[in-house]
């Protein structure tokens, strides 16, 4: 199990979520299929047929932990997946 699909079941796990590094959160988003467009320090995605749209904001080198439970929302809402390299 590579380093993405950990941090992908350790969301999901609801456990830790100030503990996740900001740059791993927005490389899951990256895998996830979202497209990302930055504005000072907006990080903001979106994809195709999912209603919401994330907006992050780096707290340090972590993210912050309402928006990975606002990220995890997501998830189960849509039943996203990993995508296959």
């Amino acid at each position: 199990m590579g380093k993405k699909e950990k941090l992908y079941q350790h969301v999901l796990m609801r456990k830790g979520d100030s503990n996740i590094g900001f740059s791993d959160l927005c490389g899951l988003l990256k895998k996830l299929g979202f497209s990302l467009r930055i504005k000072g320090d907006h990080y903001i995605y979106w994809m195709t047929g999912i209603d919401e749209i994330i907006n992050l904001q780096p707290k340090g080198s972590k993210a912050k932990a309402y928006q990975v439970a606002q990220v995890r929302d997501i998830i189960i809402k849509y039943k996203l997946m990993l995508e296959d390299e």
